[in-house]
C-alpha cells in the first residue's frame, strides 16, 4: 500500500513536472513571457508603424531576449513623424473674424480726358523745341492738362493746376518754362544764377524733373539744369552753384539749408517759381521751408510768374496759393468735365474760381485703372501677400509691381523674409529641375532711411527693369513716372483718399492700363464706404481665390507617402499649403534671437503708425480692434509678443510711459527745432554740419546736469 502510494505520488509529480515543462516551453517560444501571439500581435507597437519594413518587425517580434527601452520607442517614433509630416491647419484658419460683406453702392467716377487731338505744332513754340518733343520724348500729342496750361504759363499768367497722376504736368510747366527762357532778348549765360526754381517733395521726383527737363534743354545747350537734394555732398552742390545753375530743381530742406549757408546762391534774375506735389510738401512739414524761400525770392525779385500744380489740392495749398500767387487761373480737368460745356470759351474756363477747385472732394481716376479690394485676417496677410506676388510676378509673368507699407522698417523686415522664402531655399530651384524656378523673382525696396546713393541706385533699376516687386513706403507715392507697372498693392491702408489717390497713380499712366489692390482687416471694411463717397470705385477680390494659385506651386506641398496628386482647387490642400508657407515663414524668424527682435521691431513700427490715423478714421482704424496676436502672425512670429513696451496693450485704460533712457532724454533737451527735423528727416537735407562745433560745447555743458539721469 506504502509501494503503490509512492508511485501515484510520483505519477501526480510527473503529470505537475510536464505541465511546468509546457509551461516553460510555451514560455520560451514567445518572447519576453508575452501572451500568445495571437493576441501579441493586437498590442505590438507595429501596428503604429505603417510604414515598418518585414525585417525591423522580425527583429522587432522575435529576435530580441530583451525588452526595448521606452528611450528607443520614443526616437523611432519621432523619426516616422519627422519622415511623414503632419501640419495643422487650425492655426491659420481658425478663430479668425468673420469677412463682412462689403455693401458698396455704385458710383460714377470722376473722369478726365487724358488725350487730346491737339498736337505741340499748334502752340507757338521754337522748332527745335516742337522736334525734341516729337523725337527724343516720342510724344505727338497734347493731354488735357497740357492743352489748358501751356497757354496760360506763355501768357505769363500764374497758374493753379489740378490733374489726375499720370497726366503730364511735368510737360505742362515744362515746355511754357524752357520757351520763355530761350527766347529772352540777352541770351543767359550760366553766371547768370537761376531764372527758375522748382520745388518738389522727393529725392526722386527731383531726379525725375530733372532728367525730364534736361531733356527738353537738348536743342538749347546755353541753358543748365541742376538738382540739390539731401544725401548728396554739399561741398559739391556748391561748386555747382558757384558755376552756375539756371534752372534749379531741389527738395525744400536742402535749398533753405543753402540759403542760410552758402553764399554764392542767389536769387536775382528768378522769373519762375514752380512748386509740384504742392499738397505734399505742406503734409511733410515743409511749410516754414517753403515760407522761407519765398521771403528769400520777394527780397531780390519784385515780379515772379508762380505755378503750383498736385493731383489734389487742399486747405493748406489754398493758404499758400493766396500767400504766392497773383491773380491765378485755376485750372481742374475734371470740373471742366463735369461743369464747363466742351464749347465753352477761355474765358468761361476762367472764370471758375479758386475755392470752387479746392471744395472739390471727388479725385479724377484714369479710366484705364481697375480698382480692387481684398479683405484678410490679420493670420492670413502674409501668406495671402506672397500668394499674390507669386500669382502674378511667377506664375502670369510680365508684371510690374509695387507695395506699400506704412513704415520704413516693414520695407526692410518684409523684403528679407520674401527674397528667403519666395526667391530660394527649395530643391526645386536648383539646377536640372524643369519646374518653373521663383528665383526669377526681383524683389527691390525703397525708403527713406537709406543712404541716398542707394535711394537713386534702387530708383534707376526699377525704372529701367521691364518686371520685378517694390516694396516702399510713401516715398515713392508722388509724382514719380515709373513706366511698365502693372499693379499697385496697398498692404497698409492710407491714412486719407487723396493719399489713395496717389498711390494708384502709379500705375495706368498716360493712357496705359494698369490694376491696383487695397488689403484691409475685416475691422477695416467701412474704407470701402469712403472711397466710395469720393467718388472710386472698388471691385471686391476673394482671398480664397488668390490662396489658390498656391496649388501651382509644390514646394509648398503637403509630401505624404502614397498620397495621390492633387487636382482642382481641394479647399483643404489649399489650407495645407497656406500653412506650409506659413510655417517656412515663421522658421526663418524664429532661426535666431536676432530674427525675433527685427520682426518684434517690424511690429512695433506697424502699431505706431496705426496710430497715427487721422481722428475722423479712428472709427475703422482703431489699435483696440487689433488681435496682437493674429498681427503677430502675419510678421512670422508664432505668439503675440510679451515685451512691446512703447505702446499699452490694446484695451487697456491706463497708458504707462516706458521709464527713458538717458540717450532720450539728451535728445529732448535739444528742443522742438531738432524734433522737427527728425520728423522731416526722409526729405530734408539732413546737413547741419555748421552748428556741430557749438552742439558739442553744449552737450559738454549739459553732461554736468544730466549725472543724476537714471539709466
Amino acid at each position: 500500500m506504502r509501494r503503490r502510494g509512492r508511485d501515484m505520488a510520483a505519477g501526480v509529480g510527473m503529470r505537475g513536472l510536464g505541465r511546468q515543462s509546457g509551461a516553460l516551453k510555451r514560455k520560451l517560444q514567445s518572447p519576453h513571457g508575452n501572451p500568445p501571439v495571437k493576441r501579441k500581435r493586437k498590442l505590438s507597437t507595429n501596428t503604429f508603424r505603417k510604414g515598418a519594413t518585414e525585417p525591423e518587425r522580425r527583429e522587432e517580434g522575435g529576435s530580441s531576449q530583451k525588452p526595448v527601452p521606452k528611450k528607443q520607442l520614443t526616437d523611432k517614433q519621432n523619426e516616422s513623424q519627422k519622415s511623414k509630416p503632419f501640419i495643422k491647419t487650425s492655426s491659420l484658419f481658425k478663430n479668425n473674424p468673420d469677412i463682412p460683406e462689403i455693401h458698396r453702392k455704385e458710383v460714377q467716377q470722376v473722369q478726365e480726358n487724358v488725350f487730346t487731338t491737339d498736337s505741340f505744332s499748334q502752340l507757338d513754340l521754337h522748332p527745335h523745341l516742337i522736334s525734341t518733343i516729337n523725337t527724343v520724348l516720342n510724344i505727338c500729342s497734347m493731354t488735357s492738362v497740357q492743352k489748358q496750361t501751356i497757354p496760360v504759363l506763355l501768357q505769363g499768367r500764374d497758374a493753379l493746376v489740378r490733374s489726375q497722376t499720370g497726366s503730364g504736368k511735368t510737360l505742362a510747366y515744362g515746355i511754357p518754362l524752357v520757351q520763355s527762357l530761350q527766347g529772352m532778348e540777352s541770351k543767359i549765360k550760366r553766371s547768370d544764377g537761376p531764372y527758375a526754381l522748382v520745388l518738389v517733395p522727393t529725392r526722386e521726383l527731383a531726379l525725375q524733373s530733372f532728367d525730364t527737363i534736361q531733356k527738353l534743354l537738348k536743342p538749347f545747350t546755353w541753358i543748365v539744369p541742376g538738382v540739390l537734394m539731401g544725401g548728396e555732398k554739399r561741398k559739391s552742390e556748391k561748386a555747382r552753384l558757384r558755376k552756375g545753375i539756371n534752372i534749379l530743381i531741389s527738395t525744400p530742406g536742402r535749398l533753405v539749408d543753402h540759403i542760410k549757408s552758402t553764399e554764392c546762391i542767389h536769387f536775382h534774375r528768378t522769373q519762375w517759381l514752380i512748386i509740384d506735389e504742392a499738397d505734399r510738401i505742406l503734409d511733410l512739414g515743409f511749410e516754414k521751408d517753403v515760407a522761407v524761400i519765398l521771403n528769400a525770392l520777394n527780397d531780390e525779385r519784385e515780379t515772379c510768374q508762380n505755378v503750383l500744380l498736385s493731383a489734389t489740392l487742399t486747405e493748406g495749398v489754398t493758404r499758400l496759393a493766396d500767400i504766392s500767387l497773383n491773380d491765378p487761373v485755376s485750372i481742374s480737368i475734371a470740373d471742366e468735365i463735369q461743369n464747363v460745356p466742351g464749347a465753352a470759351s477761355q474765358a468761361a474756363r476762367e472764370a471758375s474760381s479758386s475755392s470752387n477747385c479746392m471744395e472739390q472732394d471727388n479725385f479724377a481716376v484714369p479710366d484705364t485703372l481697375q480698382q480692387y479690394v481684398m479683405v484678410v485676417p490679420s493670420k492670413l496677410r502674409l501668406v495671402t501677400l506672397a500668394a499674390f506676388i507669386l500669382q502674378k510676378c511667377k506664375f502670369e509673368k510680365h508684371h510690374k509691381m509695387i507695395i506699400f507699407f506704412s513704415s520704413c522698417e516693414q520695407v526692410e523686415f518684409y523684403h528679407e523674409l520674401l527674397v528667403k522664402v519666395l526667391s530660394g531655399g527649395s530643391e526645386s530651384d536648383k539646377p536640372g529641375h524643369s519646374s518653373p524656378s521663383s528665383g526669377s523673382l526681383q524683389f527691390l525696396r525703397l525708403h527713406g532711411n537709406m543712404e541716398q546713393e542707394e535711394r537713386t541706385e534702387v530708383f534707376q533699376e526699377f525704372l529701367k527693369s521691364k518686371t520685378g516687386i517694390l516694396l516702399c513706403t510713401d516715398v515713392a507715392a508722388r509724382g514719380l513716372d515709373l513706366p511698365q507697372v502693372t499693379w499697385i498693392v496697398q498692404y497698409n491702408a492710407p491714412a486719407s483718399p487723396a493719399e489713395y489717390i496717389h498711390r494708384i497713380g502709379r500705375t495706368a499712366r498716360i493712357g496705359c492700363r494698369g490694376s491696383s489692390l487695397l488689403v484691409l482687416a475685416p475691422s477695416e471694411a467701412g474704407y470701402v464706404s469712403l472711397l466710395a463717397s469720393h467718388k472710386i470705385n472698388v471691385s471686391e477680390l476673394k482671398m480664397e481665390k488668390v490662396l489658390a494659385s498656391l496649388m501651382k506651386d509644390d514646394r509648398f506641398k503637403l509630401h505624404r507617402p502614397g498620397s495621390k496628386k492633387s487636382c482642382g482647387k481641394n479647399p483643404q490642400e489649399v489650407r495645407e499649403r497656406a500653412t506650409v508657407l506659413q510655417t517656412k515663414f515663421e522658421n526663418l524668424v524664429h532661426s535666431s534671437e536676432g530674427n525675433v527682435r527685427w520682426a518684434k521691431k517690424a511690429l512695433q513700427s506697424f502699431l505706431c503708425a496705426y496710430t497715427t490715423y487721422p481722428r475722423n478714421l479712428k472709427h475703422i482704424f482703431h489699435i483696440k480692434s487689433l488681435h496682437l496676436g493674429h498681427v503677430a502672425k502675419s510678421f512670422g512670429l508664432r505668439d503675440a509678443p510679451q515685451n512691446l513696451t512703447a505702446l499699452p496693450a490694446a484695451g487697456s485704460k491706463r497708458k504707462t510711459k516706458p521709464r527713458p533712457k538717458r540717450s532720450e532724454l539728451l535728445k529732448k533737451t535739444q528742443g522742438k527745432h531738432r524734433l522737427a527735423e527728425l520728423l522731416c528727416s526722409e526729405y530734408s537735407s539732413g546737413m547741419d554740419s555748421a552748428g556741430a562745433k557749438v552742439k558739442k560745447k553744449k552737450k559738454k555743458q549739459r553732461k554736468a546736469g544730466n549725472q543724476q539721469i537714471p539709466t
